[in-house]
């Protein structure tokens, strides 16, 4: 019997395109202060452009969840990173509010397409391997992490419409991962569901879990650059810079949280995430310096993500026979869904600062304390060999 594919080597389409995917995600707040810069939109119009994002993204993703587990069509992942990479490059170029917004809108439902297909497969190439799933979930929070660090250079030096310069991986990456579903398609594959039965109960508490952490995690997204520029008073490069931490910190947290994991179960480790955020955040607001307050931000951005690969994990367990659902919801609906809140820390914003916005946002991990509780380590089930479905060739 030959040795299996290392998880890398089984997940690094999958990793790259997700990284590819999010990199969109994590460019919208990235550009967001550039259109209040450039532009001269209000605290209201910018929360604006995050929630066109969210909405495209957030409920079209159960759609495109029950679709996948009914139908295969490869094309819906390469087709949906595509999207997600043009809507968002052009909204830069876009002559007026309505059709940037309309655009963002396109990105996010891009990002719905990929997910969920994405999630089927990836889980499929993973088997039941943990730790090779969590380098797919690992893959979005290096595509967050290295948007602000790509983008902000360019937008420095060419404003908000240099954002129609990364329109171009995304189109490569679709056509590359185009290419890796047509040499996978037809080959054996081992069941898409794991055994086990569905406890959609449990996944409910999970999704409330996930949308009120993903409301925090868009705020500090969309408002940190703003908080450093506006109320510690910094440059929008070193606004930037607080942004590329604050998400390479996102990176960290998904990958210690699951190391954290194997050693103290899946749900206390989202316990714990949920219980250090709150905390996180109010250091942070308490350090009046700019440059001082650069690794605290780098903290949040840690301890924002520690539960994630584990709660994505935590939905496909919870929900055996429904991966593409399951994915749906853990990486896009749920995810998206906090965005939806953006206005209102728009208007906030537009009344206490940025400042005020990071306050609210200390206050509203409590909600996620509280819904975790509730949660249950999943019921065990038997090892699955990894499939081949998705073996890079």
């Amino acid at each position: 019997m030959s040795t299996p594919p290392s998880p890398w080597r089984r997940m690094r389409v999958w990793a790259t395109a997700h990284a590819v995917d999010d990199f969109y995600q994590g460019l919208v707040p990235a550009a967001v202060p550039y259109f209040v810069l450039d532009r001269h939109y209000g605290y209201v119009g910018a929360a604006g452009l995050a929630m066109a994002a969210a909405l495209g993204s957030s409920l079209p993703q159960l759609v495109f969840g029950v679709i996948a587990d009914r139908h295969r069509l490869p094309w819906m992942s390469p087709v949906g990173v595509a999207l997600a990479g043009t809507g968002a490059g052009l909204a830069g170029v876009a002559p007026t509010y309505p059709v940037v917004w309309a655009l963002l809108l396109l990105s996010g439902l891009g990002v719905a397409m990929f997910h969920p297909a994405a999630g089927r497969d990836a889980r499929l190439a993973a088997g039941s391997s943990a730790t090779a799933m969590s380098y797919f979930a690992a893959g979005g929070s290096v595509g967050f992490f290295v948007a602000p660090a790509l983008a902000t250079p360019a937008l420095d030096a060419w404003g908000v419409g240099a954002t129609a310069l990364f329109v171009p991986p995304a189109v490569l990456m679709g056509f590359v991962l185009l290419r890796h579903q047509r040499r996978v398609t037809g080959r054996p594959a081992a069941k898409a569901a794991a055994p086990g039965r569905d406890r959609p109960g449990m996944f409910a508490v999970l999704t409330g879990v996930e949308i009120v952490r993903s409301a925090v995690s868009f705020g500090v997204n969309t408002f940190v650059a703003l908080y450093w520029i506006g109320t510690l008073g910094a440059s929008s490069a070193l606004g930037g810079v607080a942004l590329a931490l604050q998400l390479g910190g996102g990176v960290l947290g998904t990958l210690a949280g699951g190391r954290i994991a194997d050693r103290i179960g899946l749900v206390r480790t989202v316990r714990l995430g949920n219980l250090l955020l709150g905390p996180a955040i109010a250091a942070m607001l308490l350090c009046p310096d700019r440059y001082a307050a650069l690794p605290l931000v780098l903290l949040v951005g840690l301890v924002t993500n520690i539960p994630f690969a584990v709660l994505v994990k935590l939905g496909q367990d919870y929900l055996p026979t429904r991966p593409g659902t399951a994915a749906g919801v853990t990486l896009g609906l749920a995810v998206s869904a906090g965005g939806l809140g953006m206005p209102l820390l728009g208007l906030i914003a537009e009344q206490h600062g940025p400042r005020g916005a990071f306050i609210a946002l200390a206050v509203v991990p409590v909600a996620a304390v509280a819904l975790s509780a509730a949660l249950r380590e999943p019921e065990a089930v038997p090892a699955e060999p990894p499939a081949t479905v998705a073996e890079p060739v």
